[in-house]
């Protein structure tokens, strides 16, 4: 390093402090939002829904999971689970919770759908349109979830509220990990996790996320959707940009962040953070791009920062407080940011404080940590364009181009 770098560096430390300060006002922003809008009580809004739930096999806590579904606080809804085989395990345990809690359900009818074996988009997919296909003409709005969530039981109205408006064609929540066992794998994945959910606010970039979503049948004939999906592996970025694209908005939902509890192992941890961002860069370029620049700067501004301050310091480079004011500025702006969502998700989920208290305190102490290993996995995300998604491998050519290359054998400890 030499005079000439710090010649330069002096506005580039100016600019990451700025930009690094203006990111943590942003997550503040999401956070008074959130605050503000999570506790209202939603209940008026009665338009017919067909709440579609795929499965896969028997997630972590499904029974339970399942049977949060049967008792929404909604007065004219239709609850459809739908499984690809009947010899999934989750089609005969769908049998006997809906024997179990359908008499007591408040939704106005159960279905357990068999969609068989999909082709030219995802099994998730091919389940969903075997659903949707099979939807009257009186059913006003499509909710989704996923099945290894567990909903409140105003959840469905909390969902479809915003659809009352002509301007919101879509609604969308979140999901928010907590790890059944407090191993590292699982603490990083709900920390990264943490991240991405505390950037959704009141901002026209938010995506939808297809455990917790909802968008108006008109709207999803209009996109196209009905077309699109059958050719898409993501249900939900594919959503966002068909809605975007006919001029309509996507609300986030505070109230619909939902609790998904699960556990990792490193090599499921890299195969599920891998598939997310390589599905982001597949479907929502723009945004991928966006948070690889970001992570970048959050590892430059940490590492770079703290190597040019010691060198400044050393050889009394003036103005040295500058220079050690970028990883300092960066370093309590990780820890702000991780103080803030975990300030928001214990008020949002207080049932669980408990269960979260490990993964809140390892999001405090290795916030700079997580922050350079969620740059490291969007920038491996970044190669290559195949997956493999609950046993099953996919190629990504493009979003309306993808392959099935093969399915994991039932014996696979993996699958």
């Amino acid at each position: 390093m030499g005079a000439m770098f710090f010649d330069i560096y002096y506005y580039i430390a100016i600019a990451a402090i700025a930009l690094e300060t203006l990111f943590l006002l942003l997550t503040f922003r999401n956070y008074r939002f959130v605050m503000h809008k999570y506790h209202k009580v939603r209940g008026w809004h009665k338009a017919p829904v067909c709440l579609i739930v795929p499965c896969k096999g028997l997630d972590p806590g499904f029974a339970d999971n399942i049977a949060s579904f049967f008792h929404q606080d909604h007065s004219d809804y239709r609850l459809w689970f739908v499984v690809g085989h009947r010899s999934d395990p989750a089609y005969e345990e769908l049998q006997h919770l809906t024997e179990k809690l359908g008499p007591t359900s408040k939704a106005r009818e159960t279905r357990i759908l068999v969609a068989g074996p999909a082709t030219g988009c995802s099994q998730k997919i091919h389940n969903l349109l075997h659903a949707y296909d099979r939807v009257g003409d009186d059913v006003k709005i499509l909710a989704f979830a996923d099945s290894d969530i567990r909903v409140r039981s105003d959840w469905l109205g909390h969902l479809v509220w915003p659809l009352r408006q002509s301007r919101y064609g879509a609604a969308t929540g979140y999901r928010w990990f907590i790890p059944k066992t407090s191993n590292l794998p699982s603490l990083i994945a709900a920390c990264l996790n943490g991240k991405i959910a505390q950037l959704l606010g009141n901002m026209p970039f938010n995506q939808a996320w297809g455990g917790s979503m909802a968008v108006e049948a008109h709207v999803f004939r209009e996109a196209g959707l009905d077309r699109l999906w059958r050719k898409a592996l993501s249900d939900d970025l594919s959503l966002t940009r068909a809605v975007k694209r006919i001029g309509v908005k996507l609300s986030f939902v505070p109230a619909c962040l939902v609790p998904s509890y699960d556990s990792f192992t490193w090599r499921q941890l890299f195969e599920f953070a891998r598939r997310q961002f390589l599905i982001a860069r597949i479907y929502a370029p723009g945004t991928w791009l966006l948070g690889l620049v970001f992570s970048l700067l959050t590892v430059l501004g940490i590492w770079g920062g703290l190597t040019a301050a010691v060198y400044a310091v050393s050889a009394d480079i003036p103005p040295s407080a500058l220079y050690v004011a970028v990883p300092s500025v960066f370093v309590l702006a990780q820890l702000g940011q991780a103080l803030i969502r975990g300030r928001m998700i214990t008020r949002v989920l207080p049932e669980d404080i408990r269960r979260m208290r490990p993964t809140l305190v390892a999001d405090v102490l290795g916030c700079w940590i997580t922050s350079t290993l969620l740059f490291i996995f969007i920038f491996i995300s970044g190669f290559g364009d195949t997956i493999r998604w609950r046993g099953i491998h996919y190629r990504l050519l493009s979003p309306t181009d993808i392959r099935i290359e093969g399915v994991d054998s039932p014996l696979d400890p993996a699958a």
